[in-house]
């Protein structure tokens, strides 16, 4: 059957209904004195447990059992010690997992439910406070516990009686429990890192540039005085590099066009980055040649610089252009310092991946995303090369 807009409507209804029951409940937290109490107790009694070295035991049956094991999963992302106990198991062997300093979060919408108050005897002969969470204050379960939270609820969101309000506010309520505790103790944004180091959370938060960059001797580079021909070979070599590295000077092997011996074989695919210190790719570095000495060619200062530091980097739009504008005959009278870009934005081996995505996505003046950045060692911009990390692996990895 296909939905008509009464049918869209009826569904916007049910969430707003769940809505206005998550508002009533916190606006019963602030202005409440029993259900404030009740909760500020509830809180006082995890944080006491858990400094004395227990734990959270989450327990329920039915929907509040399913809602019970998310409040649990929150809890240890967020650094609570926590575990689900099932009131069945429980009568079955499975309290030999609560300990004396250990405190129980129990959930019961009615106050009554059967399985869970069968296992408060024991709970009490054991000294383990109990915390109850639900609507009816006047049950039994409210009644056995220290402290009780108000998940009251006036009606559910549907004539059906399906738990829907209920169990939404339920699980709202467990969500504000995990972020305060967690607050309460002081567990960082590298803590929740930590817990989380399989997934796309973990890798934004603790992967490393040097984890995930391409290391230096799988990157085409060349000298600053190596002419187009040489700059092209070096790229064709170097196929998924998309781009060369201007050097320096080289440490080890060359050979006689003042190429690196480096492997053409390269498993990721760099791409080459842009400067933010140019806002054309064909300019080039004023000659300082009377500082060292040394005749570097037109355009190319080596003031500041260090072995194997960057000059700057050659783009495949560098190549583009430069091919595009130059007459014929002057194509191969090219350095690569005529048209690198020079002084680029370089980041370091410590930094965070996802810092050096932002670099590539914001800092590039001309708006455009930079497809790679040179990895220098240390914090000094002048340091010596290590590798690329590319717009394209941290784009895949995040």
């Amino acid at each position: 059957m296909i939905p008509t807009t009464n049918h869209i409507l009826d569904s916007a209804n049910v969430l707003m209904d769940e809505a206005r029951v998550l508002n009533d409940c916190a606006q019963r937290l602030f202005s409440n004195e029993t259900s404030r109490q009740g909760y500020q107790k509830a809180i006082d009694l995890m944080l006491s447990s858990l400094e004395c070295g227990g734990k959270i035991v989450v327990t329920g049956v039915g929907k509040s059992g399913k809602i019970s094991e998310k409040i649990v999963a929150t809890m240890l992302s967020t650094g609570t010690s926590a575990v689900f106990l099932h009131p069945v198991e429980a009568m079955h062997g499975d309290l030999g997992a609560v300990h004396p300093d250990d405190v129980v979060l129990a959930l019961s919408y009615s106050g009554n439910t059967e399985e869970l108050m069968r296992i408060v005897p024991s709970l009490n002969h054991r000294g383990v406070p109990i915390i109850g969470l639900g609507g009816n204050a006047k049950s039994q379960l409210a009644k056995a516990s220290a402290a009780w939270i108000d998940a009251y609820v006036q009606r559910e969101a549907s004539e059906i009686p399906a738990p829907t309000s209920s169990t939404t506010l339920a699980l709202a309520l467990g969500d504000a429990i995990a972020l305060t505790l967690a607050k309460q103790r002081k567990f960082t944004t590298h803590g929740f890192a930590l817990n989380h180091p399989g997934g796309s959370l973990g890798r934004r938060l603790l992967l490393k540039v040097k984890e995930c960059m391409v290391p230096a001797q799988k990157v085409a580079a060349v000298s600053a005085d190596a002419s187009l021909d040489v700059v092209i070979m070096e790229m064709t070599r170097h196929p998924k590099g998309g781009g060369v590295v201007v050097l320096q000077s080289f440490s080890g092997t060359k050979n006689p066009n003042g190429i690196s011996t480096i492997s053409a074989d390269i498993e990721q695919e760099p791409s080459p980055p842009s400067s933010a210190a140019s806002t054309d790719d064909t300019t080039t570095i004023a000659s300082n040649e009377e500082e060292d000495g040394v005749d570097h060619g037109p355009g190319v200062s080596v003031a500041s610089t260090t072995e194997n530091s960057v000059l700057g980097v050659i783009t495949h739009s560098n190549i583009h252009r430069i091919l595009k504008t130059a007459a014929r005959e002057s194509v191969f009278d090219i350095r690569a310092c005529d048209i690198m870009t020079p002084e680029p934005i370089v980041c370091s081996t410590e930094e965070l991946a996802t810092d050096a995505l932002r670099m590539m996505v914001e800092k590039n003046p001309l708006g455009k995303e930079l497809p790679l950045l040179p990895v220098i060692d240390g914090k000094d911009k002048r340091g010596t090369w290590s590798g690329v990390v590319t717009l394209k692996d941290l784009q895949e990895l995040f």
